[in-house]
């Protein structure tokens, strides 16, 4: 009898705690798709790309700000991580938003070398969503993308798109050297810029490969070729500063051609003297600060509204991640806020989605890769004394592949130093 009860007894206590397993798990369950989402925002806080990334999260901050009521029910928290521009840094602190603060998605990361790193370690979490900051290099998405990373801005050397015509038939610019940071995302900024010029009859006469962080140099600018029209300069931040700063100061009197970061507002708003040799500078990005489209007024509005005390302009970091935030709220808000099931629902969501940006439509290709309109500039001064960039050029609707059939365009290879080589048309 005893036995009996004793059976009886244990059976009843395993059925208990399988229920109890059960309703635990179920509350668990909806407790995470009920309770807040967590959006993580990965930027360059630290290194010479520190104000980039500061301009970064105001950008997400604003976006964050449009769905301040929630979504489905839910609260929206942004979690902030910091990183320096290096790879495995990013990677590290994208593993700690995942895995300790359990962020549904992350946003970013900033810097080139940093999108291919976490493009990799995205494909070992495909149950939450990466969205690109604007980290650059071209074949975070051409090559070998994970599926569940995606990018509502558009890559470095889409970013050149229209600059060379550009330099050859407005400024007839034919000889360049190139002075330009060694990692991926110059690699893919030198391809686009060199895809029109060198097919156009210019001639890259010279390349300096430089690492980030650089701060003398005096040795690059010596060995400068004195018989080009202008130097393709392609350095951010403070890199950007102390090359101009030395460069004016040794006499240098060559005209510039600049990557998207080099007279982005992260430059033209710092103090120096060699601010006003900067008139006059030619470049290309996803942004315009005089841009006239009035959805590039109201946001260059609510930033300066925001921020008082940053920039004159939104820099494209600001923009980059002000898209990418906004379009990863856009897709959890066509779900409801849904993101069970492994985020499938809400990852083809986000493939499908098309974008209305301060600065004009955006559509994602089969890689999850943006599609948009591309911006040519010159560096102008205004009334008030400030640098801005002066939109003189729109390329529409660019893609990954520069208007080029997928398959010609991957067999030029990867962007590197030395590829692709600069042809003239015979």
């Amino acid at each position: 009898m005893t036995s009996r009860t004793s059976i009886k007894s244990r059976a009843a206590a395993a059925a208990l705690a399988a229920a109890c397993f059960a309703l635990c798990s179920q509350a668990r369950a909806q407790s995470a798709e009920t309770g807040p989402i967590r959006i993580g925002v990965l930027a360059t806080l630290e290194g010479p790309f520190a104000q980039a990334g500061q301009d970064g999260i105001r950008g997400a901050e604003l976006a964050l700000e449009e769905f301040k009521a929630g979504i489905g029910g839910r609260k929206v928290e942004l979690i902030k991580e910091s990183t320096n521009g290096k790879p495995d840094v990013a990677v590290a602190k994208a593993r700690k938003l995942i895995e300790l603060d359990k962020v549904d998605v992350v946003i970013g990361p900033l810097s080139g070398g940093e999108g291919l790193a976490v493009k990799e370690y995205a494909k070992t979490v495909p149950t939450k969503t990466f969205v690109n900051g604007t980290s650059g290099a071209q074949d975070t998405t051409l090559r070998d993308p994970a599926p569940n990373f995606f990018r509502f801005s558009t890559d470095g050397a889409q970013w050149q798109a229209g600059l060379g015509s550009y330099a050859i038939d407005v400024k007839g610019w034919k000889r360049v050297a190139v002075v330009a940071e060694d990692y991926s995302f110059p690699y893919s900024q030198v391809m686009g810029f060199q895809q029109e010029f060198c097919a156009k009859g210019g001639k890259i006469t010279q390349k300096n490969w430089v690492p980030m962080g650089t701060k003398d140099y005096t040795s690059v600018i010596a060995k400068l070729p004195q018989d080009v029209d202008a130097i393709y300069v392609l350095l951010g931040g403070s890199d950007a500063v102390n090359f101009f700063t030395q460069y004016y100061q040794s006499g240098g009197k060559a005209s510039i051609i600049g990557g998207s970061v080099t007279v982005d507002q992260n430059v033209l708003s710092t103090t120096g003297a060699f601010r006003k040799n900067l008139v006059g500078a030619i470049a290309a990005g996803p942004t315009a600060d005089s841009n006239p489209d009035p959805k590039w007024v109201e946001f260059s509005d609510r930033y300066r509204k925001a921020f008082p005390a940053a920039f004159p302009s939104p820099s494209l970091f600001a923009h980059g991640y002000y898209v990418g935030t906004k379009a990863a709220l856009t897709g959890l808000q066509q779900v409801n806020g849904d993101t069970s099931g492994n985020q499938t629902n809400y990852q083809k969501t986000l493939a499908g989605l098309r974008m209305e940006t301060p600065t004009g439509a955006v559509t994602l290709d089969e890689n999850r890769q943006a599609v948009a309109d591309i911006f040519v500039t010159e560096v102008a001064q205004g009334s008030d004394g400030k640098l801005y960039n002066k939109l003189v050029k729109t390329a529409k609707g660019v893609n990954q592949t520069l208007g080029r059939p997928r398959t010609e365009f991957l067999a030029l290879g990867a962007a590197g130093r030395d590829n692709p080589v600069c042809k003239s048309p015979s």
